[in-house]
């Protein structure tokens, strides 16, 4: 699998039938490949009875649930291949998925990730403030799916700030410094979303501190259970940033260890967004038929990355909407769709979720 003229594509630049077409035959390419290679894999699809052969559409891709990977070995290439080991979050007494990487794989994650994240900030690397500890780069026990995000996004940042002490305190003198050395410049800031409504925004209104982050733009990810709890919701939670730190432009994304780099960022009007590396279906709980735009099912997402492990086709266990497709007023093409929450009785899993369970 060498041909990775993929990586030239801009990560919104196809439309529907374009994208059908390209995503069809790389689907095809990656079921054949991990068939050969996987043997667990192989004997999922021939107990299905589909095979590469069978996919001729984005529709017919067979899809293996998410969880599978905390339960089986799932690797399409040699051991002595395999140069890192991704788990996924989990809390205390919950498996773990476990994500076997090769050089290429790796390495396609992270410029995918920069195609699509690039989309969404430009090109040009910011002084970056990172709202969680130092300790989390160093207890291989947390550095997960948390560290990875963290070391993922890293790339895009300059001069790297923690908000945060080892003992998740707001560092604020170190926030205030990087904000006044930084005023009225872009500035990215990263965390996951908890984190930063527990121990960035609580931790400013309650010193009665504001920082001025107004040419800011954060992203952040990892799940909305807790704050869904609390009866924060997205508008909420910007608002209350905005009155402590100025920043205006705040942006979610979507995504799992399972395809670390394909993640679905959050356009200016709210909507995630599927970019020409991935693809996501909704599907209907009871007979797993795909469900029509506007119609709340079980979300299967797509990736173009994985050929070290057999991650291309996944069924989630997250409920979610498709929007609509190549029509978003943001302008750009492809799906757009919303996650609506975790499945009934499903596990945390996602890093900002998972760490608000145990905090």
């Amino acid at each position: 699998m060498d041909d990775l003229h993929w990586l030239n594509y801009a990560p919104f630049s196809l439309t529907r039938d374009e994208k059908r077409a390209w995503i069809t035959s790389r689907m095809q390419a990656l079921t054949a490949h991990h068939y050969t290679a996987c043997q667990p894999y192989q004997r999922i699809l021939d107990g299905l009875g589909v095979s590469s052969q069978s996919i001729v559409s984005p529709e017919t891709v067979p899809f293996i649930p998410v969880s599978l990977f905390k339960q089986l070995s799932l690797a399409s290439v040699a051991e002595h291949d395999i140069v890192k080991t991704m788990t996924s979050s989990g809390t205390t007494g919950q498996a773990v998925s476990k994500i076997y990487l090769d050089k290429l794989t790796a390495a396609n994650q992270q410029k995918v990730l920069v195609k699509i994240v690039s989309a969404f900030t430009g090109a040009a690397r910011m002084p970056m403030l990172i709202i969680d500890a130092p300790s989390v780069m160093k207890d291989r026990n947390m550095f997960s799916a948390r560290g990875a995000g963290i070391l993922g996004f890293s790339i895009f940042g300059a001069d790297r700030t923690w908000a945060l002490n080892d003992d998740m305190t707001l560092n604020l003198e170190a926030v205030e410094a990087f904000a006044e050395k930084y005023q009225g410049k872009p500035v990215l800031l990263f965390g996951f979303t908890f984190m930063v409504w527990q121990h960035f925004y609580q931790a400013l209104a309650g010193s009665g501190n504001k920082v001025d982050l107004s040419a800011g733009i954060l992203i952040h990810g990892g799940g909305w259970k807790k704050l869904h709890n609390q009866a924060v919701t997205p508008d909420e939670f910007a608002n209350r940033l905005h009155a402590v730190s100025g920043i205006s432009r705040v942006c979610d994304y979507y995504g799992m260890v399972e395809q670390t780099g394909c993640i679905y960022m959050q356009c200016e009007h709210g909507h995630l967004h599927a970019s020409v590396f991935s693809d996501i279906i909704i599907r209907d709980p009871r007979d797993f038929s795909v469900c029509p735009a506007g119609e709340p099912g079980i979300v299967q997402v797509m990736s173009v990355i994985p050929e070290s492990y057999p991650g291309h086709s996944l069924l989630t266990e997250d409920e979610g909407i498709l929007l609509g497709e190549d029509d978003c007023p943001c302008g750009r093409a492809g799906k757009y769709f919303r996650i609506l929450g975790r499945l009934p009785q499903a596990e945390l899993r996602g890093c900002s979720d998972t760490y608000a369970a145990q905090f």
